[in-house]
């Protein structure tokens, strides 16, 4: 559920106020677009057999019908500048600021796959959309005085999450620096967050017992026919508790489904056309953050065969490749895709 409400969830806002409030030839409707592909289309989906009531979701998870009213429960601590990599790390007790760091972060577990190779991630897009949106907004007045610009702000803001309107950690939107990192949590959110969370579900979890499952009994109690029964054959009393055959078929299916990259998927760094825009700064630009995720990959497959790094392989040999910027079609447990869409 926190992988649907932080990507799934917080990205489809933005989805509406972009395609209602910016015209498509507009600067942040260009940027932002490549990281919205079928992200309505699998949310749709999604309501209709998944979170629903009495869905797929209901039936294979622990909480059951309580699901939905859980993820509800933590959307009350959700803000906007905290879905920020560096951010989060640092609420989350990962990371400490120190300008003596790289990116002025230094983490307190250095050898943590996902803030390793996510802050290389991170500060590649964001240094993508820094360049991208100085090129159009080469003064922060231009900011301020974009009407396309402050409508679509305005609507994510009081439509799109109405109940937190009034929050005061919303940015103003009135600098270049606020455009800039509001526009790198929305592709990082899209991007990165969703395929760390996401497309690890069936290499880690398609082996039943890796993960909690949904449990059909109570602990049998000293001195009842079950204890005795659990004394006796514990294996029978075992598969007796766990998740029944249907349940956990469904639910393996389920993560098998949603780790796969379809044959058509975009990557972090690329588009679906060359010509997606006539300006040649901005093509420049886009075309270096390829080459930076690129190398990212190959720094990262590196540190993957650093022994000393033991937690990116640890026992079973499973090395960290969730952030990985490209992969093949299938279930690869790798790769970034542009954006939600699965």
């Amino acid at each position: 559920m926190i992988h649907r409400l932080n990507t799934h969830a917080a990205i489809e806002p933005f989805v509406i106020a972009t395609n209602r409030q910016l015209s498509v030839l507009h600067p942040i409707h260009k940027l932002l677009h490549p990281h919205f592909r079928d992200t309505m289309n699998i949310n749709a989906l999604a309501r209709q057999i998944l979170i629903n009531a009495g869905g797929i979701l209901e039936t294979t998870v622990f909480p059951s019908k309580y699901s939905m009213e859980m993820s509800s429960v933590i959307y009350k601590n959700w803000a906007l500048p905290d879905q920020a990599l560096p951010a989060d790390l640092v609420k989350r007790g990962m990371a400490i600021e120190d300008p003596a760091s790289r990116h002025g972060l230094r983490l307190l577990i250095e050898d943590y796959p996902y803030a390793v190779d996510g802050l290389e991630v991170w500060f590649a897009i964001k240094r993508w959309v820094q360049d991208y949106c100085s090129f159009y907004y080469k003064e922060d007045d231009t900011v301020k005085k974009d009407s396309e610009l402050q409508s679509w702000w305005k609507e994510i803001r009081e439509v799109g999450h109405g109940d937190k309107k009034d929050e005061p950690w919303w940015p103003n939107m009135q600098t270049c620096e606020e455009l800039i990192e509001t526009c790198t949590i929305v592709i990082w959110i899209a991007s990165a967050l969703h395929a760390a969370t996401n497309f690890g579900q069936y290499p880690y979890a398609g082996y039943n017992p890796n993960r909690p499952s949904l449990s059909r009994r109570f602990m049998p109690e000293l001195g009842t026919p079950e204890y005795e029964e659990l004394v006796r054959n514990p294996d029978k009393t075992f598969l007796k508790t766990i998740t029944a055959q249907y349940q956990t078929i469904l639910g393996i299916a389920l993560i098998e489904i949603l780790s796969r990259h379809s044959s058509d998927e975009l990557y972090l760094g690329q588009r679906d056309t060359l010509n997606w825009t006539s300006d040649a700064e901005p093509l420049k630009a886009f075309e270096e953050l390829g080459k930076r995720v690129a190398e990212i990959e190959e720094r990262i497959k590196r540190m993957n065969n650093d022994e000393k790094l033991r937690n990116r392989v640890g026992p079973v040999k499973i090395p960290y490749t969730l952030l990985y910027a490209s992969s093949e079609e299938g279930i690869t447990g790798m790769g970034i895709p542009n954006s939600v869409s699965i």
